[in-house]
């Protein structure tokens, strides 16, 4: 017998299928409600294979909804394969029924690289105080961006295409000339590639220069999404010491373990803050020349140079020897922007036209134009001269706060550039236990040992970020700072 479907007065509902549909205002559609019903129905096996639906009209007055809404239904569920419509009216379809499923089989592995990858900590997006990198966001000038996004879109249409794979060429010759006059950079325009950030500047070192195996050499401690860059290239990662002059590459170095890339950050290194020395510099351009390595120069937080005179980069020193400068606007405009740029010597640039054309597609193009307009504007200029004087403010409240509030044993390396301090402390306070504890606080410093690949104790302290965090606020988070070091303090052996 085929089971047939009664009506029932609407304050008697007699089977699931006659329960009203309900009416609140975030409800959704009786349609939706009418099609996930009678699915659920059909699925659950409540209306087996060969079931008759009701009339549409029949239930359209049961329900109290129009013969429109479960008309517009049934010819849904037909769609979808549930039920079969016909002279003799609209019946449940036959549908494979649900077994015992096999055990999943097991999941490939990931890449080695992965795995080593999942080991970096991952970046919070709440705000919080003391961040390391962090810009003081509040004091962006949006109105002027604003207007700089507007003309960009003013450009039609056309913006809205794929661009250039290397990127703009309004932008790149805006670069070349800061460049030029700012970091004594000597570039044409044409050597400029734009790229999604300084990471992935990185990542395209890596894939047009090295292949799987081969040596990269990396600042310890330093940047860990250099170390992460590198690991995605399968490349074998050689820790270089840092002290006072920044890298410590001997000729020793050069002749065990020859690498094929250096990164290094010459300017303001990261995240200790020496600067490279002149004799350093020429040193590693002449060795890199005399053993077919290639020198990747990050030029970080360069612009916020807070004593003395700006240091000019390492690639002017030979821009036509094989340095690759890697720049971003992370720090000086805001993170979410996502424009970074990549510097490239007139020779690689010739022999790699046609794997860029291939890996780039030159995307963000309204972005790229309107920086390209905030730089031809002045914008970025006032904009950076109002930021070098605030964090100058900020850093040197942090060293004053440092002395007043921080009463735990420490010294400070670091401070003449960039938007952070680093604070050394003696072994028996672990530095990742006080800066996990900081977390609870609405604080998010990074301990210093979480940049070394082969760390040392001294490699233990806490980077303090100063770029997001106002003055009025360091002397009680470094008194609650201190009371967690005391806290994690380890007792003597």
């Amino acid at each position: 017998m085929v089971p047939r479907f009664h009506a029932y007065p609407m304050n008697q509902p007699q089977t699931p299928l006659e329960l009203p549909l309900s009416r609140a205002p975030d409800a959704a559609p009786l349609q939706r409600q009418l099609h996930a019903r009678l699915k659920h129905a059909i699925l659950a096996g409540s209306m087996p294979a060969g079931s008759r639906l009701p009339a549409s009209r029949l239930l359209a007055q049961t329900l109290g909804i129009a013969r429109n809404t479960v008309s517009a239904v049934y010819e849904q569920l037909a769609v979808e394969g549930f039920v079969l419509a016909g002279r003799q009216g609209t019946v449940v379809a036959v549908l494979p029924q649900p077994g015992v499923a096999p055990p999943a089989p097991p999941m490939p592995p990931l890449a080695r690289r992965t795995v080593l990858l999942s080991a970096a900590p991952v970046t919070e997006c709440a705000p919080a105080a003391l961040r390391p990198g962090e810009p003081a966001l509040p004091q962006f000038p949006l109105a002027a961006w604003r207007r700089a996004l507007d003309v960009a879109c003013r450009s039609g249409s056309a913006a809205l295409a794929y661009g250039e794979p290397a990127g703009e060429p309004a932008l790149r010759a805006a670069i070349a000339r800061y460049l030029g006059v700012a970091r004594g950079v000597r570039c044409l325009p044409g050597q400029i590639i734009i790229t999604e950030g300084a990471q992935e500047a990185l990542g395209l070192c890596v894939r047009l220069l090295s292949n799987p195996g081969e040596t990269a050499w990396v600042e310890d401690p330093g940047y860990r999404g250099a170390k992460a860059a590198m690991r995605a290239g399968d490349l074998r990662i050689v820790p270089m010491r840092v002290d006072g002059q920044g890298m410590v590459a001997s000729a020793e170095d050069w002749q065990a373990r020859p690498p094929r890339l250096v990164y290094t950050t010459p300017a303001h290194q990261y995240p200790l803050g020496p600067v490279l020395s002149a004799t350093r510099r020429l040193q590693l351009i002449e060795a890199a020349q005399a053993h077919g390595a290639w020198l990747i120069e990050d030029d970080y937080d360069s612009e916020f140079r807070h004593a003395g005179e700006p240091i000019a980069a390492m690639q002017g020193l030979a821009s036509q020897g094989p340095v690759l400068y890697v720049g971003t606007f992370s720090k000086t405009m805001f993170p979410a922007l996502r424009l970074g740029f990549l510097v490239l010597p007139p020779a690689l640039l010739a022999a790699a036209q046609a794997p860029l054309a291939a890996m780039l597609r030159g995307g963000h193009r309204l972005e790229q134009l309107a920086m390209a307009h905030f730089i031809d504007s002045g914008q970025y200029a006032r904009h950076l001269g109002r930021m070098r004087r605030l964090y100058r403010e900020r850093q040197q409240a942090l060293r004053a706060a440092l002395a007043q509030s921080f009463d735990v044993p420490h010294s400070i390396e670091g401070g003449h550039c960039g938007l952070h301090l680093t604070v050394r402390l003696a072994p028996q306070y672990p530095d990742a236990a006080i800066a996990g504890a900081a977390r609870a606080y609405g604080m998010a410093p990074t301990a210093l040992s979480s940049f070394a690949l082969a760390a040392t104790p001294a490699d233990n302290g806490l980077v303090l970020g100063y770029g997001n965090t106002a003055p009025g606020l360091y002397a009680p988070l470094l008194r609650r700072l201190a009371q967690l070091a005391r806290a994690a303090r380890r007792m003597p052996e």
